[in-house]
Parts: structure tokens; sequence; C-alpha cells
């Protein structure tokens, strides 16, 4: 099993429906959330770049669920380097409950492309070097079950 970048949550009440289980889009969010995390532990030149005119579009999201999570749930969200071409990455995301032992709840995946330029004049642009260099650990076939 590759290497992952663990980002721990603990599931809060808004974050439930009427049902009591977690809202689809907070699984989006946790990705999201998961990604930033990485790149400020990880590439905090890329975070500084940002504020530039650099972009990360999001080109592709999804997630499948497995099991509910509910109210007070802590969940592992654990991501992995699925593919890093020239321009664009990709991810993928485990959602691991870790109340009453590990249990897989969802997968995810997301893509990702580079940018450069000012809004609506925006072009793709190679992964800067230090955010492949921080993806590389977590390459398929890198390292066994390790955290972030």
């Amino acid at each position: 099993m590759p290497r992952y970048y663990e980002y721990r949550h603990v599931v809060g009440l808004e974050e439930t429906n009427v049902v009591g289980n977690v809202y689809y889009v907070n699984y989006l969010r946790w990705q999201g959330r998961c990604r930033e995390l990485f790149l400020r532990d990880h590439a905090a030149d890329v975070v500084a770049d940002l504020r530039g005119d650099l972009k990360l579009f999001t080109l592709r999201v999804d997630c499948e669920f497995v099991a509910e999570l509910a109210a007070l749930d802590e969940v592992s969200v654990r991501m992995r380097l699925v593919e890093l071409a020239q321009t664009q990455v990709e991810f993928a995301f485990d959602y691991v409950r870790l109340t009453g032992g590990e249990q897989l709840v969802a997968r995810g995946r997301q893509r990702i492309a580079c940018m450069r330029g000012e809004n609506g004049r925006t072009a793709p642009t190679r992964v800067p070097a230090t955010l492949a260099r921080a993806l590389a650990a977590y390459a398929p076939g890198v390292g066994a079950g390790s955290r972030g």
C-alpha cells in the first residue's frame, strides 16, 4: 500500500443532515482541506505562489460512499498520489472511520490542473517543482502505509 498524507477530522453536528449522517458535500470539503494542509506542511512556497498568479483548478472530483459517518465520529482522510503529469495531478482519498476501530467509509478522487495568469487569461503551467518533489513520497509503490 502506498504512503498517504493524513488529515484527521471529528465530525460536527453541523456536518450532518436531518437523518443524522454526514451530508455528502462535506466529504468533498474534506478532500480540499486535506489537499490544503498537505500544501501547508510540504510545499509552503506553493501556498505563497497561490497568492500570486498560480492557480490550482479542480477539474474533476468524485466520492463513492461505502458506509455512513455520524456526528462525533473521528475520520481519517488519507490522500495518495495517483498520477503526476506535466501540468496536472490526480489524488485518491480514503475516508476511514477511526471511532471503534478502522473502517473504510468512502473513497474519492480529485484531479487538478496548474494554471498561471490573470483571471480570464490563464494558461496551463508545469506542476511546481517543490510540489512534485513533495508528492513523490506519496506515489504508488513508495513506502508502506505511513502518515504525513
